[in-house]
């Protein structure tokens, strides 16, 4: 399942980034690497996500959130 397919109010965990080598670096600096948890606070109508990464609150694009694969507490 993709970043933008998660609902809001859950936690998912990183499976992989699956995007452009620049875009994945600049997710690994910012803390986004795999098995980190992460909270979806909202979801916009234009696509766009807001998210919470180790306390810190991420707006991320439609094409972005396509690219980042996540699973469950449980998977």
């Amino acid at each position: 399942m993709n970043l933008i397919d998660g609902e809001k109010g859950f936690v998912y965990k990183v499976k992989s980034i699956n995007l452009d080598e620049r875009v994945k670096r600049r997710f690994e600096i910012l803390g986004m690497i795999k098995d980190t948890d992460i909270l979806i606070l909202n979801k916009k109508r234009n696509g766009s996500i807001i998210i919470k990464l180790r306390g810190t609150r991420f707006a991320i694009g439609k094409n972005f959130a396509e690219g980042v694969e996540i699973g469950g507490e449980s998977d």
